[in-house]
């Protein structure tokens, strides 16, 4: 099931229109990139889609998994905070955890995990001395432990070299194989290239605006 935006939009007080008149698809499995010039409302857009914030206009629907009464969503934010004693594989570990796994399973599943972000050797490296792309994989694996049938990425080349943002670009590529539907708010044209679907903002600004 897709995730469906109907004639969406957003501003807040006082200001004017960040877009109006979105309407889009997301689909199941699928990577979307949302595009538009600085102050367009990225991060925003996914902040509705999450449910954080609710549209001025319009609708957002995000599907839930059979049997659960909400969606299940992970976020990788654009600067890749993390716990900085605690290794790599614990940032993977926990949301396994938490979920019920044992810790046996939990261990299993986070160095599948690491490993398909090409991170194996790096599994006991504390978090302070990862790279900034290191940091950002380590965060993507972290989000698919968390089993979401969607997750939202902001700015994931950021603050990341050129050979760097070209690595993360292939690794996002890559999560078409787990089945996510994947949003990615980006100003990178590598993010963009490795993405399905393209949704700029900059077709959705307010005449009034």
């Amino acid at each position: 099931m897709s995730v469906e935006l109907d004639n969406v939009g957003h501003k807040f007080a006082a200001t004017p229109w960040l877009f109006r008149h979105l309407s889009a698809r997301c689909e199941d499995g699928a990577l979307t990139a949302i595009i538009g010039p600085s102050g367009s409302g990225k991060s925003t857009l996914l902040s509705l889609i999450a449910g954080w914030e609710t549209p001025t206009e319009g609708t957002i629907t995000v599907p839930h998994p059979a049997g659960s009464q909400s969606p299940r969503i992970a976020w990788v934010f654009q600067n890749p905070f993390g716990v900085r004693a605690r290794s790599a594989i614990d940032h993977v570990t926990l949301p396994l955890l938490a979920r019920g796994m044992s810790r046996a399973q939990a261990d299993v599943e986070a160095q599948r995990l690491l490993d398909a972000f090409d991170l194996t050797h790096l599994a006991t490296r504390p978090f302070r001395d990862l790279s900034g792309g290191e940091a950002q994989r380590v965060l993507l694996a972290r989000g698919l432990a968390c089993s979401p049938t969607l997750l939202l990425v902001d700015e994931p080349t950021a603050q990341l070299d050129q050979s760097t943002a070209r690595d993360i670009a292939s690794t996002l590529g890559s999560l078409r194989e787990d089945g996510v539907s994947v949003v990615i708010a980006t100003h990178d044209p590598s993010i963009r290239a490795q993405c399905d679907a393209v949704i700029d903002l900059a077709l959705f600004q307010d005449e009034e605006r």
